[in-house]
């Protein structure tokens, strides 16, 4: 019988859609599903929906809970992280502004900057208990992991523990998405005029999925880089292998000046195009944080509203609670999309061979002239128990530079907090684009230690 543990089994944005396509899944009939949450509040909502969904369909699932993941991670053959430290949106907020008295002006401060820093530091002392734990318990089982920043926790998992991991991400789509939309009128694709930004607004979100979903019926993106960062090597006609690169150049060039202005300018600088859409992208660039020319204002790149989201987790989790307790709606729960967890799952489980389009795993070699040890997204291979590139990729040198010295940040980050090492720290924060002064690296870093000291006492 497969056992998967779900770490962060509440989490709103991957543990609901996790949950509901593992339940659906015939593969897995029989599996065992531990639901691990350290909220007891809402361990206890997403036990009662597994429950109540795995009765109504028959999934034949065994559902357990557990307020600790120590007990749960016995034997496990596979662990989905979703784990965040809460409150997500507060903290967020928090990293955002934890340069402004400075003037440090970050672009989105989730992934990047000092905010990416505070962001992953935060969760490095509970991923390592963790991995830990699980060589010990499930020393073969395979780790997937949803938590951001990806490349960061991922590249801890890989350095500091000897358990297999991978991490998955879904902005591949926002790629998908994009291409659609320059090629609506040659494919006949309806809907192009409501995919107005790739910006995460509610408003947005119709258009961004029909897109999506259009864009990955008719063609086949390869992609390559970092989480977050990748860049566009090849599209394809999905059905004829058609090379569609120069088409979607043309047709790019045609949108207007407004759709993805930041997507555009970069597409136009490097020759190669960035697939994770304007809000993503501002992070790992030089030229995003310069109160002179206030780059946010010119791209129009708007911040993740903290408040809207913290107030539709709560309306989420209040109609899912409803539901249960009513016995009602169990149809808005039978179609949702995929993460990528039941796609690897399956693979493994059957050793039946399945392409996916972006996995996030170390290089070892899979884009010259990034360090092996560097955790990049590429396609891969999935089979029993293994997770291969489809092929070795070139970037051109431009872009591969800007790769680098996110890569060399984001380790030294990571490192500076696994041995608490201040020095380490500093570098990392001189390398990373947002900061441009050397006294500011210390006051900010000073800023992120005192705001997250709880987290981070390997430093005081």
């Amino acid at each position: 019988m497969t056992k998967i543990t779900c770490l962060g089994a509440g989490s709103h944005s991957f543990g609901l859609s996790t949950l509901i396509t593992l339940l659906q899944s015939e593969v897995l009939r029989e599996a065992e599903l531990a639901l691990v949450d350290t909220n007891q509040e809402s361990l206890d909502l997403i036990s009662s929906l597994a429950n109540w969904l795995n009765s109504e369909w028959g999934s034949g699932k065994l559902i357990t809970s557990h307020s600790s993941h120590k007990n749960a991670l016995n034997e496990s053959d596979f662990v989905i992280s979703a784990i965040e430290v809460q409150p997500r949106e507060r903290l967020w907020q928090q990293d955002f502004e934890l340069g402004s008295r400075y003037g440090v002006r970050q672009p989105y401060a989730e992934n990047g900057g000092p905010g990416g820093f505070a962001h992953a530091a935060r969760n490095v002392n509970t991923i390592l208990d963790i991995t830990h734990e699980m060589e010990v318990r499930c020393p073969s089982a395979w780790f997937l992991n949803f938590s951001n920043p990806m490349h960061r926790i991922c590249y801890l998992i890989n350095e500091y523990s000897s358990i297999k991991s991978v991490g998955l991400c879904h902005q591949l789509s926002i790629g998908y998405a994009m291409v659609a939309k320059a090629l609506a009128a040659d494919y006949g694709i309806e809907g192009a005029d409501t995919f107005l930004s790739s910006h995460a607004d509610p408003n947005y979100a119709e258009g961004q999925r029909r897109m999506a979903m259009a864009g990955m019926k008719h063609f086949k993106i390869t992609a390559v880089g970092l989480n977050h960062f990748t860049w566009m090597l090849e599209v394809r006609d999905r059905q004829t292998g058609e090379d569609l690169y120069p088409l979607f150049r043309k047709r790019w060039n045609e949108l207007p000046a407004n759709f993805e202005p930041l997507t555009q300018e970069v597409f136009g600088a490097f020759d190669l195009f960035p697939i994770p859409g304007d809000e993503h992208l501002c992070e790992y660039l030089p030229w995003m944080s310069c109160n002179r020319t206030k780059p946010w204002e010119k791209y129009d790149l708007s911040l993740y509203d903290w408040e809207y989201f913290e107030g539709n987790r709560a309306d989420l989790w209040k109609q899912v609670s409803e539901d249960i307790l009513q016995k009602q709606n169990i149809a808005r729960y039978v179609q949702t999309h995929s993460e990528g967890a039941i796609e690897i799952i399956e693979a493994m489980v059957t050793g039946k061979e399945t392409i996916w389009e972006a996995v996030n795993r170390p290089n070892l070699g899979t884009i010259s002239g990034l360090p092996n040890n560097a955790v990049v997204e590429f396609p891969a291979l999935v089979k029993q128990n293994a997770i291969t590139p489809v092929s070795q990729f070139e970037l051109p040198k431009g872009v591969l530079a800007l790769l680098q010295r996110e890569v060399t940040t984001a380790q030294l980050g990571i490192d500076a907090v696994v041995h608490g090492d201040r020095q380490l720290a500093i570098q990392s924060l001189l390398l990373d684009p947002v900061i441009d002064d050397l006294d500011l690296a210390e006051k900010v870093l000073d800023e992120i230690l005192e705001s997250n000291q709880n987290y981070l006492p390997q430093f005081f």
